[in-house]
Protein backbone atom coordinates (compact mmCIF):
# COMPACT_ATOMS: atom_id res chain seq x y z
CA UNK A 1 0.00 0.00 0.00
CA UNK A 2 3.24 2.45 0.54
CA UNK A 3 3.97 1.70 -2.84
CA UNK A 4 0.56 2.81 -4.19
CA UNK A 5 0.50 6.07 -2.22
CA UNK A 6 3.96 6.88 -2.73
CA UNK A 7 3.46 6.67 -6.55
CA UNK A 8 -0.11 8.69 -6.31
CA UNK A 9 2.34 11.44 -4.88
CA UNK A 10 4.65 11.26 -7.22
CA UNK A 11 2.59 11.36 -10.12
CA UNK A 12 0.12 13.99 -9.08
CA UNK A 13 2.77 16.38 -8.26
CA UNK A 14 3.86 15.79 -12.06
CA UNK A 15 0.72 16.24 -13.16
CA UNK A 16 0.44 19.79 -11.31
CA UNK A 17 2.86 20.96 -13.09
CA UNK A 18 1.12 21.13 -16.44
CA UNK A 19 -0.68 24.61 -15.76
CA UNK A 20 -1.07 26.17 -19.16
CA UNK A 21 -2.11 22.96 -20.66
CA UNK A 22 -5.09 22.99 -17.82
CA UNK A 23 -5.82 27.18 -18.98
CA UNK A 24 -6.48 26.08 -22.04
CA UNK A 25 -8.97 23.38 -21.29
CA UNK A 26 -10.50 25.89 -18.48
CA UNK A 27 -11.46 28.16 -21.57
CA UNK A 28 -12.57 25.26 -23.52
CA UNK A 29 -14.88 24.06 -20.79
CA UNK A 30 -16.31 27.15 -20.33
CA UNK A 31 -16.87 27.12 -24.18
CA UNK A 32 -18.86 23.90 -24.38
CA UNK A 33 -20.84 24.98 -21.12
CA UNK A 34 -21.97 27.73 -22.49
CA UNK A 35 -23.15 26.43 -25.69
CA UNK A 36 -24.73 23.15 -23.84
CA UNK A 37 -26.54 25.31 -21.88
CA UNK A 38 -27.82 27.49 -24.79
CA UNK A 39 -28.77 24.18 -26.79
CA UNK A 40 -30.97 23.16 -23.91
CA UNK A 41 -32.34 26.72 -22.69
CA UNK A 42 -33.55 26.74 -26.76
CA UNK A 43 -35.43 23.27 -26.15
CA UNK A 44 -36.91 23.87 -22.83
CA UNK A 45 -38.47 27.12 -23.77
CA UNK A 46 -40.15 25.07 -26.51
CA UNK A 47 -40.88 21.95 -24.61
CA UNK A 48 -45.32 20.80 -24.50
CA UNK A 49 -44.43 18.98 -21.19
CA UNK A 50 -42.67 19.49 -18.16
CA UNK A 51 -39.28 17.94 -18.37
CA UNK A 52 -37.79 15.75 -15.44
CA UNK A 53 -35.01 17.72 -14.77
CA UNK A 54 -35.75 21.53 -14.41
CA UNK A 55 -33.09 23.77 -16.61
CA UNK A 56 -31.97 25.02 -13.13
CA UNK A 57 -30.71 21.65 -11.99
CA UNK A 58 -29.79 21.40 -15.52
CA UNK A 59 -27.44 24.20 -15.47
CA UNK A 60 -25.72 22.96 -12.42
CA UNK A 61 -25.16 19.35 -14.32
CA UNK A 62 -23.44 20.68 -16.69
CA UNK A 63 -21.48 23.16 -15.02
CA UNK A 64 -19.92 19.99 -12.55
CA UNK A 65 -19.69 17.73 -16.13
CA UNK A 66 -17.67 20.62 -17.11
CA UNK A 67 -15.52 21.48 -14.10
CA UNK A 68 -15.07 17.61 -13.19
CA UNK A 69 -15.03 16.37 -16.92
CA UNK A 70 -11.41 14.90 -16.32
CA UNK A 71 -12.93 12.66 -13.56
CA UNK A 72 -16.00 11.12 -15.78
CA UNK A 73 -14.05 11.45 -19.31
CA UNK A 74 -12.96 7.82 -20.42
CA UNK A 75 -11.18 9.00 -23.40
CA UNK A 76 -8.34 10.54 -21.23
CA UNK A 77 -5.85 8.04 -21.38
CA UNK A 78 -2.35 6.86 -21.05
CA UNK A 79 -0.63 6.88 -24.09
CA UNK A 80 2.48 5.56 -21.97
CA UNK A 81 0.67 2.45 -21.01
CA UNK A 82 -0.68 1.51 -24.65
CA UNK A 83 3.27 1.98 -25.31
CA UNK A 84 4.23 -0.09 -22.85
CA UNK A 85 1.69 -2.78 -24.00
CA UNK A 86 2.32 -2.93 -27.68
CA UNK A 87 5.70 -2.13 -27.49
CA UNK A 88 6.91 -5.59 -25.37
CA UNK A 89 8.42 -3.34 -22.72
CA UNK A 90 5.59 -4.40 -20.17
CA UNK A 91 8.33 -7.38 -19.04
CA UNK A 92 9.48 -3.95 -17.06
CA UNK A 93 6.40 -3.76 -15.50
CA UNK A 94 5.99 -7.36 -14.83
CA UNK A 95 9.31 -7.13 -13.27
CA UNK A 96 8.31 -4.76 -10.05
CA UNK A 97 7.90 -6.31 -6.90
CA UNK A 98 4.43 -5.04 -6.67
CA UNK A 99 1.18 -6.00 -8.20
CA UNK A 100 0.39 -4.42 -11.49
CA UNK A 101 -2.76 -4.02 -11.20
CA UNK A 102 -2.71 -1.56 -8.03
CA UNK A 103 0.37 0.06 -9.70
CA UNK A 104 -1.35 1.06 -12.84
CA UNK A 105 -4.45 1.87 -10.80
CA UNK A 106 -2.92 4.21 -8.46
CA UNK A 107 -1.11 5.90 -11.27
CA UNK A 108 -4.39 6.52 -13.74
CA UNK A 109 -6.10 8.12 -10.07
CA UNK A 110 -3.25 10.30 -9.78
CA UNK A 111 -3.76 11.45 -13.35
CA UNK A 112 -7.17 11.84 -13.33
CA UNK A 113 -6.53 13.81 -9.56
CA UNK A 114 -3.90 16.17 -10.79
CA UNK A 115 -5.79 17.32 -14.00
CA UNK A 116 -9.09 18.29 -12.28
CA UNK A 117 -7.57 20.24 -9.08
CA UNK A 118 -5.97 22.14 -12.03
CA UNK A 119 -8.63 23.13 -13.45
CA UNK A 120 -11.78 22.44 -11.74
CA UNK A 121 -12.03 25.32 -9.21
CA UNK A 122 -11.71 28.28 -11.44
CA UNK A 123 -14.66 26.75 -13.81
CA UNK A 124 -16.52 26.45 -10.40
CA UNK A 125 -15.71 30.21 -8.93
CA UNK A 126 -16.25 31.78 -12.01
CA UNK A 127 -18.91 29.93 -12.49
CA UNK A 128 -20.42 30.81 -9.16
CA UNK A 129 -20.70 34.42 -9.79
CA UNK A 130 -22.07 34.29 -13.39
CA UNK A 131 -25.77 35.65 -13.59
CA UNK A 132 -28.77 33.86 -13.37
CA UNK A 133 -30.11 31.53 -15.00
CA UNK A 134 -26.47 30.68 -15.99
CA UNK A 135 -24.78 30.36 -12.61
CA UNK A 136 -23.84 27.92 -10.14
CA UNK A 137 -25.36 27.47 -6.71
CA UNK A 138 -24.65 26.20 -3.62
CA UNK A 139 -26.77 22.70 -2.70
CA UNK A 140 -29.54 23.23 -0.64
CA UNK A 141 -27.88 21.73 2.26
CA UNK A 142 -25.09 20.47 4.18
CA UNK A 143 -25.57 16.75 4.14
CA UNK A 144 -26.97 16.69 0.07
CA UNK A 145 -22.91 18.40 -0.44
CA UNK A 146 -21.48 15.88 1.34
CA UNK A 147 -23.41 13.00 -0.99
CA UNK A 148 -22.20 14.92 -3.61
CA UNK A 149 -18.35 14.84 -2.79
CA UNK A 150 -18.86 10.77 -1.30
CA UNK A 151 -21.04 10.05 -5.10
CA UNK A 152 -18.01 12.37 -6.83
CA UNK A 153 -15.19 10.30 -5.35
CA UNK A 154 -16.65 6.83 -5.93
CA UNK A 155 -17.54 8.10 -9.21
CA UNK A 156 -13.95 8.57 -10.22
CA UNK A 157 -12.64 5.44 -8.57
CA UNK A 158 -15.25 3.33 -10.63
CA UNK A 159 -14.43 5.02 -13.76
CA UNK A 160 -10.92 4.28 -13.42
CA UNK A 161 -11.69 0.90 -12.66
CA UNK A 162 -13.96 0.26 -15.72
CA UNK A 163 -10.69 2.18 -17.63
CA UNK A 164 -8.48 -0.68 -16.49
CA UNK A 165 -10.55 -2.53 -18.63
CA UNK A 166 -9.53 -0.54 -21.58
CA UNK A 167 -5.92 -1.25 -21.16
CA UNK A 168 -6.67 -4.81 -20.49
CA UNK A 169 -8.19 -4.98 -23.76
CA UNK A 170 -5.01 -4.09 -25.58
CA UNK A 171 -3.18 -6.74 -24.72
CA UNK A 172 -5.46 -9.00 -26.68
CA UNK A 173 -6.52 -6.48 -29.58
CA UNK A 174 -2.73 -5.28 -29.65
CA UNK A 175 -4.34 -1.55 -30.65
CA UNK A 176 -5.29 1.25 -28.32
CA UNK A 177 -7.72 2.79 -31.14
CA UNK A 178 -10.73 0.31 -31.39
CA UNK A 179 -10.84 -0.43 -27.35
CA UNK A 180 -11.00 3.42 -26.54
CA UNK A 181 -13.50 4.12 -29.21
CA UNK A 182 -15.76 1.43 -27.80
CA UNK A 183 -15.22 2.16 -24.18
CA UNK A 184 -15.15 6.15 -25.35
CA UNK A 185 -19.02 6.23 -27.06
CA UNK A 186 -20.40 3.77 -24.63
CA UNK A 187 -19.41 5.29 -21.55
CA UNK A 188 -19.79 9.12 -22.38
CA UNK A 189 -23.02 7.90 -23.80
CA UNK A 190 -24.74 6.28 -20.64
CA UNK A 191 -22.81 8.36 -18.02
CA UNK A 192 -25.13 11.33 -19.41
CA UNK A 193 -22.29 13.65 -20.94
CA UNK A 194 -24.08 13.64 -23.99
CA UNK A 195 -27.89 13.86 -22.94
CA UNK A 196 -28.69 13.86 -19.36
CA UNK A 197 -29.98 10.28 -18.32
CA UNK A 198 -33.73 11.79 -17.37
CA UNK A 199 -34.08 13.08 -20.84
CA UNK A 200 -33.69 9.91 -22.65
CA UNK A 201 -36.76 7.71 -22.90
CA UNK A 202 -37.54 5.27 -20.65
CA UNK A 203 -36.10 2.07 -22.24
CA UNK A 204 -32.96 3.67 -23.14
CA UNK A 205 -32.65 4.64 -19.46
CA UNK A 206 -33.67 1.51 -18.06
CA UNK A 207 -30.07 0.07 -19.76
CA UNK A 208 -28.76 2.88 -18.36
CA UNK A 209 -29.24 2.27 -14.98
CA UNK A 210 -27.75 -1.07 -15.04
CA UNK A 211 -24.64 -0.42 -16.85
CA UNK A 212 -22.20 1.14 -14.46
CA UNK A 213 -21.15 4.49 -16.58
CA UNK A 214 -24.15 6.27 -15.25
CA UNK A 215 -22.76 5.98 -11.79
CA UNK A 216 -19.88 7.53 -12.89
CA UNK A 217 -21.29 11.09 -13.52
CA UNK A 218 -25.00 11.24 -13.79
CA UNK A 219 -25.28 10.03 -10.60
CA UNK A 220 -23.39 12.44 -8.30
CA UNK A 221 -24.28 15.50 -10.60
CA UNK A 222 -27.76 14.98 -10.03
CA UNK A 223 -27.33 14.37 -6.17
CA UNK A 224 -25.90 17.98 -5.98
CA UNK A 225 -28.42 19.66 -8.17
CA UNK A 226 -31.17 18.45 -5.85
CA UNK A 227 -32.88 16.21 -8.83
CA UNK A 228 -31.99 12.90 -6.96
CA UNK A 229 -33.64 13.03 -2.80
CA UNK A 230 -30.52 12.48 -0.32
CA UNK A 231 -32.37 9.25 0.54
CA UNK A 232 -31.86 7.63 -2.90
CA UNK A 233 -28.53 9.49 -2.69
CA UNK A 234 -27.91 7.34 0.06
CA UNK A 235 -28.87 4.13 -1.18
CA UNK A 236 -27.06 5.21 -4.53
CA UNK A 237 -23.41 5.11 -2.74
CA UNK A 238 -23.94 1.54 -1.65
CA UNK A 239 -24.99 0.36 -5.35
CA UNK A 240 -21.24 2.14 -6.32
CA UNK A 241 -19.61 0.65 -4.07
CA UNK A 242 -21.16 -2.38 -4.49
CA UNK A 243 -19.98 -1.67 -8.17
CA UNK A 244 -16.28 -0.83 -7.62
CA UNK A 245 -15.64 -4.08 -5.58
CA UNK A 246 -16.92 -6.28 -8.52
CA UNK A 247 -15.72 -4.43 -11.13
CA UNK A 248 -11.85 -4.80 -9.03
CA UNK A 249 -12.34 -8.01 -8.49
CA UNK A 250 -12.90 -8.53 -12.62
CA UNK A 251 -10.38 -6.44 -13.26
CA UNK A 252 -7.76 -8.22 -11.35
CA UNK A 253 -8.84 -11.79 -12.54
CA UNK A 254 -8.48 -10.40 -16.24
CA UNK A 255 -5.41 -8.74 -16.11
CA UNK A 256 -4.01 -12.02 -14.08
CA UNK A 257 -5.18 -13.96 -17.13
CA UNK A 258 -3.96 -11.67 -19.79
CA UNK A 259 -0.59 -11.71 -18.13
CA UNK A 260 -0.20 -16.00 -18.10
CA UNK A 261 -0.77 -15.82 -22.17
CA UNK A 262 1.38 -12.90 -22.89
CA UNK A 263 4.00 -13.58 -25.00
CA UNK A 264 7.22 -10.75 -25.56
CA UNK A 265 9.78 -11.05 -28.42
CA UNK A 266 13.02 -9.89 -28.37
CA UNK A 267 16.32 -9.63 -26.50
Amino acid sequence: MKVYLSLLKLRLSMGMQYRTAALAGVATQFFWGFIMIMVFEAFYEHASSTPPISLKELTQYIWLQQAFLVFVMMWFRDNELFDLITSGNIAYELCRPNGLYGFWYAKLLAQRLSSAILRCFPILIIAYFLPAPYNLEFPHSISAFLLFVSSLFLGLFLLVSISMFLYISVFITLSPMGSLLVFGVLSEFFAGLIIPVPLMPDWLQKIANVLPFRWTADFPFRVYSGNIPEHEAAIGLLVQMAYLLVLIWLGRKALNGVLKKVVVQGG
